[in-house]
């Protein structure tokens, strides 16, 4: 494979001697991500993994794919890409937990305009970063390289997880009732939803993004590139010492959108807006481009990363065993009856 050399196919742009290098270099990345139940090596055709089912009744695969959105275009102008990777991660685990499914393999999928081995293996290495996270493997992927389709420093990064549930321990929203609390898990700021319009609003193609502003306490790219926060170790903890009846991933579409995805048609979820402790980003964006509050919380996740439905009577040690893991989880709302299915007031 190291002699492989195709001169037609590097004329019409395609270096596959850089694909090669680059599989090189990502494997270091790799490494750190492997588990027991890894087979496969990177590099083959097929990413293999034997699944642990010890005790399981019922093993059940859960799966989510998703991408990075035009976030990646904020690394590429930064020309920081060592993060972007852990967003990749985060959109796809993220939503497989929320039925109470354990991540355990990941493949990621990188188009860009001309491979660059270093910049593809940086990328890699915060999709890695993102598994470590996750306690999940990276047992696989595909660089594609699109001259003329894409401009050469322009790249798409997506994902794929794969988890496993026990089919009787999958999360039951009709065991949801009145009384049960809603818990905040904080964000990190924009996470991975909306950037559309934040690139609007800051005019990133234009802007100075080393801007330091003093009510972020860093600059505007820094905030704007921070890591979606990987919540599965704090959520599977969560699920193991209390009653959770529900797990919403807030991510586009916000408040209005996902919350009401795993509420019960009759039950609605109140939520306290003042309880929110709303990170200074979303506070600078809404002034800078007049957008409505309602707008804001159906488009952005303002602070809240997940929120968990728990019973009232664990909801303290739902807390306790999400801080255990890093996660100050606190109650912004609770379950009433109400066909709306959720409430901000």
């Amino acid at each position: 494979m190291a002699k492989s050399h195709s001169a037609s196919y590097a004329a019409a742009g395609v270096n596959i001697e850089a694909g090669y290098e680059g599989v090189r270099l990502m494997k270091k990345h790799v490494a750190r991500t492997m588990i027991p139940g890894v087979v496969s090596d990177i590099g083959g055709f097929g990413g293999l993994f034997t699944p642990d089912i010890a005790g399981m009744k019922t093993p059940t695969l859960v799966m989510g794919t998703d991408g990075v959105g035009t976030k990646q275009r904020i690394a590429q102008l930064m020309n920081k890409h060592d993060t972007v990777g852990i967003d990749c991660v985060a959109m796809c685990v993220n939503d497989i937990i929320c039925c109470g499914a354990k991540p355990i393999t990941f493949l990621d999928y990188i188009a860009i305009g001309k491979n660059d081995p270093e910049k593809v293996a940086t990328l890699v290495s915060g999709v890695a970063e993102g598994c470590v996270q996750s306690g999940c493997a990276l047992i696989g992927g595909e660089t594609a390289e699109h001259p003329g389709t894409m401009q050469a420093d322009d790249y798409d990064l997506a994902g794929f997880a794969v988890g496993i549930v026990d089919k009787e321990k999958v999360l039951d929203q009709n065991k949801m009732t009145v009384g049960d609390v809603v818990l905040a898990l904080p964000s990190s700021g924009i996470h991975s939803n909306g950037y559309s319009l934040v690139r609007k609003v800051f005019d990133v193609e234009n802007a100075d993004l080393n801007k330091y502003y003093d009510e972020l306490g860093q600059t505007l790219g820094e905030a704007l590139l921070t890591p979606t926060v990987i919540y599965v170790k704090p959520v599977l903890a969560a699920i193991d010492a209390a009653e959770v009846h529900g797990v919403s991933h807030i991510t586009g579409g916000g408040f209005y959108e996902n919350i009401p995805r795993c509420i019960p048609d009759g039950l609605c979820a109140k939520i306290d807006k003042s309880a929110i402790k709303v990170p200074a980003i979303f506070g600078l964006l809404q002034r800078e481009g007049n957008i409505p509050e309602r707008d804001m919380y159906n488009t952005y996740n303002m602070g809240v990363g997940m929120a968990l439905i728990v019973s009232a009577e664990t909801a303290d040690k739902a807390i306790a065993a999400l801080a255990s893991e890093g996660c100050n989880a606190y109650k912004i709302g609770e379950i009433i009856e109400n066909e709306d299915k959720v409430v901000l007031a």
